[in-house]
């Protein structure tokens, strides 16, 4: 279950950042370079205050999502293994199970 909500907290913060890159493009498609030859590069520390905020918070949500994903999935694998050795001992679920 660990695992499921945050590869569905990622999932969000994946449109998130697809949503902001859109809204980056839109907000500085105007830039233009000092040769038209070439492609004009908006800085990191040029962008308003709010896009940056909004892009370094989902880009954290991400890289904190993914972590959560990946900890969970080992997580589980290693409850199932523990579970599949365990109930190999002779060990039974009513047995494992309290009334």
């Amino acid at each position: 279950m660990r695992a499921l909500c945050a590869s569905i907290i990622t999932a969000g913060a994946l449109i998130g950042l697809g949503l902001t890159a859109l809204g980056l493009g839109v907000r500085y498609q105007d830039v233009v370079a000092a040769d038209p030859a070439k492609i004009a590069y908006v800085r990191f520390v040029h962008l308003d205050t709010p896009l940056m905020l909004i892009l370094v918070v989902l880009l954290a949500t991400v890289v904190i999502g993914l972590g959560a994903t990946f900890l969970g999935l080992a997580y589980h694998h290693e409850r199932r293994h523990y579970e599949r050795h365990r109930g190999q001992a002779g060990e039974t679920l009513s047995s494992r199970v309290g009334a």
